[in-house]
């Protein structure tokens, strides 16, 4: 074990675009039991959905941080989200770096890799018949790249664990 995890719990940065993508992340809670957990999002409600779900879980306060949301029809609002993504991780240091996308989580997986953080991508369960365009992108960066569907898992990734849906 790395010598800076043994002298505290790991730090997660979980972290997902609005909507489906920070619901199916909020479900992934209970794998963050004992861990420092940070939460992202771009959702106005963010910060309370992570407070519930960790009361919920028993897990500590959640530590929360919030960035702009944008998606590839919007090219400035990307580059302000990749900084915005940017000062989240120098911020929060991760041991483990974990989202279900979609490009806020892309940058995350990226940047946190440099980092020298862990990195796991959960495709979203809404992409049945193809891989989702950040998920496609991250995967490689990703030490642990999972589908929610199994006819699109392959033996070099993406893998099929289950569904948080």
């Amino acid at each position: 074990m790395p010598e800076r995890l043994r002298a505290r719990s790991p730090r997660v940065l979980a972290l997902a675009s609005p909507g489906g993508h920070w619901i199916q992340l909020l479900r992934l809670a209970p794998a963050f039991v004992g861990c420092e957990v940070h939460w992202a999002t771009a959702s106005p409600d963010g910060r309370a959905d992570a407070e519930a779900v960790a009361q919920a879980q028993g897990l500590s306060p959640p530590r929360f941080h919030r960035f702009i949301d944008a998606h590839r029809h919007a090219k400035l609002r990307l580059v302000r989200q990749a900084f915005d993504v940017a000062r989240i991780l120098l911020r929060v240091r991760p041991d483990v770096v974990v989202s279900t996308g979609a490009s806020a989580g892309y940058f995350a997986l990226r940047l946190g890799r440099l980092l020298g953080a862990r990195t796991v991508w959960l495709d979203s369960v809404a992409n049945a018949e193809e891989l989702s365009l950040s998920g496609a992108k991250a995967g490689r960066y990703a030490d642990l790249f999972l589908t929610q569907w199994p006819e699109l898992a392959r033996p070099g990734g993406p893998l099929y664990r289950g569904s948080v849906v």
